[in-house]
C-alpha cells in the first residue's frame, strides 16, 4: 500500500476531525482528571452515532467492512482532540479476537453489540507490567476463572473481556461475560482510561484458543490493539507540535518571537520529523493486517508513536515555560495521556524485543 490515502479515506479523516473538533472540549475532559471512574460520554456518544465502533468490523454481524486503516483515521483524529474514553481501542481488539476465534454462537451473542457500541468490551492480556506473561496469574479449570487482572483498560464500564490465562497445563484465550465480575476501580494518572482491577472468583469462561496458538493470538490482538494506539498517540504528538508552533510565532521574547530561536525552531522541526515517521509507520501497519509482517509493522508504529508523542509533550511544556504545566491551559492532559497510552499495549521495552526477535529471525 503507498503511504499517502486515497480520497475516500482523506474524507473519513477530515470529517472525523471535525466532528470531534466541535464536541471534544478541554473544559469537558478537566474534570474527569479529578473523578475516578468516568469517561466523556459525549465522546462515546459520537463515536457509536457516527459507526466508528463498527467501522472495522464485518457486515455480518453489524459492522461497515472496512479495515484497520480505516479506524486508525478515526483513532489518528481522536489522539488529537483527546478523546476521554478508551474504548474505541478495546472495543475493537475484544471483538476482533471475537471474530478471529470465536465461535458462530459467540459471534452472533457479542459481535452485533460490540460493533453498534451498546456493549463494552475490554482485553485483560497483561498481568503487571508483563504485556504477554509466560505464566498468567488467572488460571482456567473446567471453564472456570479465578484470580485477578490488575489495570485492564476501560474494564470498569466493560460487559465482556478477552482473558489470557493459564489453562490446564498451557496458556488459554478465554471469553468472560463480566456482568457478575467483581470490578475494583483504580485512581490514575488519566482517570478517564477507567482502569481496573478485574477480580475472577470461579467466573464462567469460554475458550477462545488454546495450547501454544493461544499465545501467538494474545500477542496478535494486543498488535492490533497497538496499531490503534499508535495512530492515537501519532495524532496527539502532531497537535502538540502545531500548539508548540503556534505558540512560538505569536509569543515574543527579546522584541521578537521565540520561534526566531534556534533552540525553539529546531525541536519543533525534530518534532515534524518524528510525526511524520510515526505516521508512515502506523500506515504501513495498518496495511499489513493479515500478512506475515504484520507483528513486525505492528512494533515498528507503537515504538516510533511513543517516542514521538513523549518527546512532543515533554517538548511544547517546554516551549511554552511557566504557563505550559498550568491547569487551565491543559497541555498536562496530554502528558498525562502520553505516559497512559506508553503502557497500555505493553511498553516500549517490551515492543523492542519483539521487533528484535522478528528481525533476527528473518535474519537467520
Amino acid at each position: 500500500m503507498s503511504i499517502l490515502y486515497d480520497e475516500g479515506q482523506q474524507a473519513i479523516a477530515t470529517e472525523s476531525r471535525r466532528i470531534l473538533e466541535a464536541r471534544v472540549h478541554k473544559d469537558d475532559l478537566l474534570p474527569l482528571l479529578q473523578t475516578s471512574g468516568r469517561y466523556h460520554e459525549a465522546f462515546w456518544a459520537t463515536a457509536k452515532e457516527q459507526g466508528w465502533t463498527a467501522l472495522a468490523l464485518p457486515e455480518a454481524h453489524g459492522g461497515l467492512a472496512l479495515g484497520l486503516v480505516e479506524l486508525g483515521l478515526i483513532a489518528h483524529q481522536a489522539g488529537r482532540t483527546l478523546s476521554g474514553a478508551p474504548f474505541l481501542t478495546s472495543n475493537f481488539g475484544a471483538a476482533k479476537a471475537i471474530e478471529l476465534y470465536g465461535s458462530d454462537d459467540q459471534k452472533q451473542r457479542w459481535l452485533p453489540g460490540l460493533a453498534s457500541g451498546d456493549v463494552i468490551g475490554a482485553v485483560a492480556i497483561a498481568s503487571g507490567p508483563d504485556a504477554l506473561p509466560a505464566h498468567p496469574k488467572v488460571t482456567l479449570t473446567n471453564d472456570r476463572l479465578d484470580g485477578v487482572k490488575d489495570g485492564v483498560s476501560g474494564a470498569l464500564h466493560a460487559d465482556v473481556a478477552i482473558v489470557f490465562a493459564n489453562g490446564p497445563g498451557m496458556p488459554v484465550l478465554a471469553l468472560v461475560d463480566l456482568a457478575k465480575v467483581e470490578k475494583t476501580a483504580i485512581d490514575s494518572f488519566d482517570n478517564s482510561r477507567c482502569l481496573a482491577d478485574l477480580h475472577f472468583a470461579d467466573t464462567p469462561a469460554e475458550t477462545l484458543v488454546s495450547g501454544s496458538a493461544a499465545r501467538a493470538a494474545a500477542l496478535h490482538i494486543l498488535a492490533l490493539q497497538a496499531v490503534i494506539t499508535a495512530h492515537e498517540q501519532t495524532g496527539g504528538a502532531e497537535a502538540l507540535m502545531e500548539i508548540a508552533r503556534d505558540y512560538a510565532v505569536t509569543r515574543k521574547a527579546f522584541g521578537q518571537p521565540i520561534g526566531a530561536f534556534q533552540s525553539i525552531k529546531h525541536r519543533i522541526a525534530e518534532l515534524y520529523g518524528l510525526v511524520e515517521l510515526a505516521r508512515a509507520n502506523c500506515i504501513h501497519a495498518a496495511s499489513r493486517e493479515g500478512q506475515s509482517d504484520f507483528v513486525t509493522a505492528a512494533a515498528a508504529a507503537r515504538l516510533s508513536a511513543t517516542e514521538a508523542y513523549d518527546t512532543a509533550a515533554r517538548d511544547c511544556v517546554q516551549i511554552h515555560g511557566g504557563i505550559g504545566v498550568t491547569w487551565e491551559i491543559g497541555l498536562h492532559l496530554h502528558m498525562r495521556r502520553a505516559r497512559t497510552l506508553a503502557l497500555e499495549q505493553g511498553s516500549s521495552l517490551f515492543w523492542e524485543d519483539i521487533l528484535v526477535d522478528r528481525l533476527a529471525g528473518e535474519a537467520a
